[in-house]
């Protein structure tokens, strides 16, 4: 009953209800965030807003399994990570769950898939094993259909042949790369596309300088063309996405939401100026849907909110742009 509630919701009230319920039962059921609420002496009765949950923090993706006792996991998603870095790893029971929180985020913003050409250059999931990226991304081009729909991992001519075919036919298409392979597409190739959607997911990986997101949107924009470049926001800890149609203004789907922590306080809010991101993503069901990052940013009147850098003190992964303030 708990998981269908979840993506029936449509009201700021009803999110929050939900959610409270998701804490109480995640309080059972998840030994470690269990452990970690009782070190901070919460009592799940005294939690009645979603400002008393307690925010588990993300690096215990690295040091625990964050996962409802008793319950195999289906797929394990790891974390990128340069040499020597401990990567996250998110143990997932139910894929379907995943599955109909991407589906759904993604036609919520961009409509059914089927309409879509769906190109991807992402050559550094491609790479390696368990990418909760590269599994999105893949049942999306599945639910495209499209002849052309594919991964493409260094044939940048191939690629940019495709594009141009596609534009000269006026096929709705989206391309949808790591920051540093976009880059390098438009080192041996210039557009100027009229029916094609940019989307970066961030993220040099070690290959680039890393940049502000202003300067890598305008290199971008000028290279492809194009007026706005959108973006993803995910990472392997969460099985929600927000996007960001231009300005690096990102918009949550109903089951998922952003509060700003004081940067000097993980345990008080700020509203309306830079603070710790916190997560709740509430198709987290059966590990936490609760998620305090190492991001800065600033959450808007609207709902909205931006990335504006990451703690000094942690590693620099996931799938947006993190650069430090």
């Amino acid at each position: 009953m708990l998981e269908k509630n979840i993506f029936e919701i449509q009201s700021p009230s009803t999110f929050e209800a939900t959610a409270l319920e998701v804490f109480r039962w995640q309080y059972e059921q998840v030994p470690v965030y269990r452990k970690f609420c009782d070190l901070l002496h919460t009592d799940p009765i005294e939690v009645t807003s979603v400002e008393k949950i307690p925010f588990l923090p993300i690096s215990f993706f690295k040091t625990h399994d964050v996962i409802a006792s008793g319950m195999p996991s289906q797929i394990s998603f790891a974390s990128s990570g340069t040499t020597g870095q401990q990567t996250s790893t998110h143990k997932v029971v139910k894929t379907q769950i995943y599955e109909h929180s991407f589906l759904n985020g993604f036609e919520m913003r961009y409509g059914n898939p089927g309409e879509w050409a769906i190109l991807a250059l992402l050559p550094s999931y491609l790479e390696r094993e368990g990418s909760s990226l590269i599994y999105m991304v893949d049942a999306l081009i599945k639910k495209s259909k499209h002849p052309e729909s594919n991964f493409y991992l260094y044939d940048h001519d191939a690629l940019a042949q495709t594009i141009h075919a596609l534009e000269a036919k006026g096929q709705k298409t989206l391309l949808i790369g790591v920051s540093f392979a976009l880059l390098d597409l438009l080192e041996t190739h210039q557009f100027q596309l009229k029916h094609t959607v940019v989307m970066e997911t961030g993220g040099m990986k070690g290959r680039r300088k890393e940049m502000i997101r202003e300067e890598l949107h305008e290199h971008l924009r000028q290279g492809f063309g194009v007026p706005h470049i959108h973006s993803e926001y995910g990472m392997t800890e969460l099985l929600s996405q927000a996007y960001s149609n231009g300005k690096g203004l990102f918009f949550c789907p109903p089951w998922m939401d952003v509060l700003t922590r004081d940067p000097e306080d993980a345990l008080s809010w700020v509203h309306g100026k830079t603070g710790g991101l916190n997560i709740i993503d509430l198709a987290n069901l059966f590990s936490c849907s609760f998620i305090a990052t190492q991001d800065l940013g600033k959450k808007h009147a609207d709902g909205s909110f931006e990335i504006l850098g990451r703690f000094d003190n942690s590693d620099i992964r996931g799938c947006n742009l993190m650069v430090s303030l």
